[in-house]
């Protein structure tokens, strides 16, 4: 990858250029945020890793919700000597991808350096198709097809299975599903959810024998193949 560091500490600058570029990246350095500012609008990085507390009046939150104003959607690490929650917050709202507290192991941010690198690859390539066993997902079509067979929903149907998939193998609870298919952010005490659940049941599992969508009892829902 192609890695910006911005860091003002030489020790640790070296540090980390040195361990990055041992594990083959393609590493270039500056040591303030006016310099780190130009470089990540002005050029191509696959990876920012950021000092929170810079010199030259732009600090690492600045200079990071600058790039992002500007639709830079580059993954950006930050490293801070600042460990409490607020701070980290703060990264994160602003715009950070992760959060690396001073000190640390190389071998821990090499691991977070590669798993965004990762994140980045699969965003450049948005996923269009979902599977789960004989249960296929089109996403562009907003088609859902089971053993080749396809299946009609309606919109918010749709939108649950599609949830539903995404978190295939995981408990999804009900306050998880209220606010990622119905948009609420609270429990309207309804049994909105379990109608839902019981037409999506009569539509993708009841017409081929083995279900997929399981309740987990005292807990919410599951959707995966026995």
């Amino acid at each position: 990858m192609h890695i910006l560091v911005v860091e003002d500490d030489p020790t640790v600058r070296n540090f980390v250029a040195k361990g990055l570029k041992e594990a083959g990246h393609l590493v270039e350095l500056t040591d303030n945020g006016k310099d780190g500012l130009f470089m990540a609008v002005s050029e191509k990085f696959d990876l920012i890793i950021l000092d929170r507390m810079l010199p030259g009046g732009i600090d690492g939150v600045r200079l990071l919700e600058t790039i992002r104003a500007q639709n830079n959607t580059t993954p950006v690490l930050l490293l801070s000597a600042l460990a409490d929650v607020d701070d980290r917050v703060q990264g994160l709202k602003a715009g950070g991808d992760d959060y690396v507290t001073k000190p640390f192991a190389f071998s821990e941010l090499l691991a977070r350096v590669e798993a965004l690198g990762r994140r980045g690859r699969t965003e450049a390539a948005p996923q269009t198709k979902l599977e789960v066993a004989d249960l296929e997902i089109d996403l562009l079509s907003r088609t859902v097809r089971r053993a080749g067979q396809k299946i009609d929903l309606q919109p918010r149907e749709f939108r649950l299975l599609e949830y539903l998939t995404r978190h295939a193998g995981q408990v999804v609870t009900r306050t998880m599903l209220l606010e990622g298919v119905w948009d609420y952010h609270f429990d309207p005490q309804t049994n909105v959810i379990d109608v839902h659940v019981s037409r999506l049941r009569q539509k993708v599992d009841k017409p081929f024998g083995t279900p997929l969508i399981h309740t987990i009892r005292n807990a919410g829902y599951m959707l995966r193949a026995e």
